[in-house]
């Protein structure tokens, strides 16, 4: 297909610094899928709150990405906007608030991600109530289930359909339930729904074992990236830094230096968005040429860094990638 009014504009007008390395990542990504290979997006800091649903959304229809790695926050919070979008506050002017401004949010129930509050009462208890038959069902039965599982069989049950505030096809958890994306959630403990859960398990109430571990996500993904690495291999698009990138990479190493499997690839392509600091000691500033050195990239992978807000980055990315 032809690129569209938005590719045009990039590569009319993006051609120096951090523009011209979101053109040279956007065209290394494109050359990656159409050369067979298969690419990972790791998800960190506020995404889904960001809305990046609307464009990641049908990245995933469109079979432009393979597999997912989040934060537990950004699992459940691009659920909690398709269910309460509406009930969400925006505080353009959050740079300004006092400590007593910060409390008042608080006691009305409002949680702030940057200039964004999430209602507890529409998004929060929401999800917790219909959760709780699932995990409870789980339970009961011996079943166990990864996070995302969860996730998938509440929205593919329908339940939350007599919520839905946005257009359920800017939701990506929709997206990724009706393909079954394969997803992975390290550290899911750390969100509200895990903290959640953890308090049912405090009470008697559940097993912690009926949601299935980080171990045993790590377990999964050692079986299932080796299984994925014909033609071009698997690339690693990583948004943010922290443990939703930190966690995948390190399965290459890992097959390689601790289980001793022969001939396993290294990711084929990186790219990092990032307005982290390049510095030492920094691993979410770090240049991508640290990770040769911890066997999860080769010399000759394409690595692009790109030193500004994902949330103007990826959705021109993703629209390059579109066509639009």
């Amino acid at each position: 297909m032809s690129k569209g009014p938005i590719s045009q504009f990039i590569e009319k007008n993006y051609l120096h610094f951090n523009a011209a390395a979101l053109v040279d990542a956007a065209k290394g990504y494109e050359e990656h899928l159409l050369d067979n290979g298969k690419m990972m997006i790791t998800l960190g800091g506020a995404m889904s709150t960001a809305e990046l649903g609307k464009s990641l959304a049908e990245m995933i229809r469109q079979d432009k990405v393979h597999i997912i790695s989040c934060t537990g926050a950004n699992l459940e919070e691009d659920i909690m906007n398709l269910v309460a979008h509406n009930s969400y506050k925006r505080i353009p002017n959050y740079r300004d608030l006092t400590p007593q401004e910060e409390r008042d949010l608080l006691d009305n129930h409002f949680n702030r991600v940057t200039d964004t509050c999430i209602p507890e009462e529409e998004a929060f208890r929401r999800l917790q109530s219909h959760l709780f038959d699932i995990w409870n069902k789980a339970d009961k039965s011996g079943e166990r289930f990864f996070p995302h599982e969860f996730m998938f069989q509440m929205i593919n049950s329908g339940v939350l359909e007599q919520y839905y505030e946005i257009d359920p096809k800017d939701s990506w958890m929709v997206a990724a339930a009706e393909k079954n994306l394969p997803i992975v959630v390290p550290g899911w403990e750390d969100s509200t729904m895990g903290n959640i859960f953890a308090s049912y398990c405090i009470k008697g109430e559940f097993k912690p074992t009926t949601t299935k571990s980080g171990i045993e996500y790590m377990m999964w993904l050692a079986d299932w990236y080796p299984k994925n690495c014909g033609g071009k291999g698997i690339g690693f698009f990583q948004i943010g830094g922290g443990i939703a990138g930190d966690f995948p990479i390190c399965v290459v190493p890992m097959l390689d230096q601790d289980l001793e499997v022969e001939n396993v690839p290294f990711w084929s392509y990186f790219c990092q968005i990032s307005d982290s600091t390049t510095s030492y000691g920094s691993y979410s500033g770090a240049v991508p040429n640290e990770k040769i050195t911890w066997g999860k990239l080769d010399i000759t992978t394409p690595k692009f860094i790109i030193e500004s807000d994902a949330t103007i980055v990826a959705p021109l990315i993703f629209a390059y990638l579109l066509d639009l």
